[in-house]
């Protein structure tokens, strides 16, 4: 029986990841929860699988669900995401939690030795130095739950990093892949969360639209498989079929194919090293797909994609800053604040203001971020 906590279970691979829970109850047991306040959506959950440790985010919210649970301990905040997370009966912590909140708590379960599923991306992208690190000092595993990386890591099994050449993450083009960069002007909150493939959350919806999503993910990727910059590739792939591939120096290339279901890669992450029936899921028909599509992405069509590679090349602080910016700026776009093509421009902004610093802290980078989130809002305010 392995014990879970998870970070952000009322997300939306927070959901999935409990579907991979309830499909296995001899493997799997929750141990520990944490979301928000939306009590509403997680009430039935802690109902059901009656975990030992929940955490919210803050006290109303603690006091409001006080009322409707006994016999559960409830928590609240950061303090409260790192005792889910190290708490000794947890064999592995999903980090699918929103943001960069995740992060002061993976790296506590990491020093507890904790094997780390990591759905969040924020994590590696603002900290990869200090997480990678860590995990090296104690010996701990991250497994990606993103289906690219997943891919990618199931490509290098029985391989060699040296034999390496290149990373190949393909990108579905989002929302508006088909739309030239005049045809986003006045582009609705709506037209951006309906993706052709993958049924996300809205911020990592709106990120696919915009390929800040991909940008994000070969910053992860660079941390994950220790590989340059230089040796990552990206691109567009409509089908969603290939999730990614890796070739090596022989020319081989290995490709991860399968559907656009992510409790593929975050049952695999839970069962690593070994695999389980996933019921839930469709078989992969080639014989229906037919056809497989692949086109070079186009870095003046998507500025956000081209950002994340320069914050990324340039390291330190700057994909923190990149970070933060884009957040606040996709959330300023939910809320119907700015336009669609004002996200890249406010994170553009935030770069080019920010001051790079080298080797930057824990404490320097929750800084940095706050910092970076306040100036994005003091701009559009």
């Amino acid at each position: 029986m392995k014990y879970i906590s998870l970070l952000g279970a009322t997300g939306s691979i927070g959901i999935q990841t409990l579907d991979v829970i309830r499909l296995h109850p001899h493997q799997f047991s929750l141990y520990a929860m944490a979301f928000g306040k939306n009590i509403d959506k997680a009430l039935p959950l802690i109902q059901e699988f009656k975990p030992s440790l929940v955490v919210v985010q803050d006290e109303d919210t603690k006091k409001k669900l006080q009322q409707e649970i006994d016999h559960t301990q409830i928590l609240c905040g950061g303090e409260g995401l790192i005792e889910a997370s190290v708490a000794d009966p947890v064999d592995v912590v999903v980090n699918a939690v929103m943001g960069s909140v995740g992060l002061p708590a993976t790296l506590k379960a990491i020093q507890a030795k904790k094997q780390i599923a990591i759905a969040n991306k924020e994590t590696l992208v603002t900290a990869g130095h200090l997480v990678m690190a860590e995990a090296k000092k104690h010996n701990v595993a991250l497994l990606p739950v993103d289906s690219e990386h997943s891919a990618i890591f199931q490509a290098l099994n029985g391989e060699q990093r040296k034999d390496i050449h290149k990373l190949i993450i393909t990108a579905s083009g989002g929302s508006f892949r088909d739309k030239t960069r005049e045809e986003l002007i006045g582009v609705t909150v709506d037209d951006a969360l309906n993706h052709p493939n993958w049924s996300m959350g809205a911020k990592i919806t709106i990120d696919s639209a915009s390929m800040m999503n991909k940008g994000l993910e070969v910053i992860e990727a660079h941390w994950l498989f220790d590989v340059p910059y230089e040796q990552i590739h990206v691109i567009l792939h409509r089908e969603s079929v290939i999730h990614s591939m890796v070739e090596f120096v022989d020319r081989n290339v290995i490709a991860q194919l399968g559907t656009p279901d992510m409790k593929v890669p975050i049952q695999y992450a839970l069962t690593y090293p070994v695999r389980k029936d996933l019921s839930i899921t469709q078989h992969l028909d080639l014989e229906e797909v037919a056809t497989l599509n692949f086109q070079k992405m186009d870095m003046e069509r998507f500025p956000c994609l081209r950002m994340a590679f320069e914050a990324g090349k340039e390291g330190g602080s700057m994909p923190a800053v990149l970070n933060a910016a884009n957040e606040e700026a996709v959330q300023q776009f939910l809320e119907g604040k700015i336009s669609f093509l004002d996200i890249e421009k406010y994170i553009e902004l935030a770069l080019e203001k920010h001051d790079k610093i080298h080797n930057p802290d824990l404490s320097t980078i929750i800084s940095i971020d706050e910092e970076t989130r306040r100036n994005v809002r003091f701009q559009i305010n």
